[in-house]
């Protein structure tokens, strides 16, 4: 069984601890980014957004891009729009998705670069 690393020596570092109490977010602020990263945490929904990095695109290219049928890509995007990830808009009959805004294509972008680290 494996050690769990624990202080040595009791000490709290008061001035640290103060400044990182002080910037703390509260607990909901913190349980509404959790939530965010579970929509992340689907690959279906990251080859949605990561086609939509791309271009937007509708269900049925979207579908083909994704190798998914055109309702279980609905059903994602109507997860990934209720987290505000994604955005549409409605061009005659034919309704087009992107990214909801740049905020999103930086976070993918991030976590690819992150990812890939050697």
């Amino acid at each position: 069984m494996k050690k769990i690393e624990q202080c040595d020596n009791v000490v709290i570092h008061e001035e640290i601890v103060k400044k990182v109490e002080e910037q703390m977010k509260d607990e909901e602020e913190l349980l509404s980014l959790a939530d965010l990263y579970k929509v992340f945490a689907d690959s279906s929904r990251i080859k949605i957004l990561w086609a939509l990095s791309v271009s937007e695109l509708c269900v049925c290219d979207l579908a083909v891009v994704v190798k998914m049928t055109q309702s279980a890509v609905s059903h994602q995007l109507r997860v990934l729009k209720q987290a505000k990830l994604v955005k549409s808009r409605r061009d005659g009959k034919v309704v087009y998705y992107s990214l909801d805004d740049d905020h999103v294509h930086q976070i993918i972008a991030l976590g690819l670069e992150h990812v890939l680290e050697k």
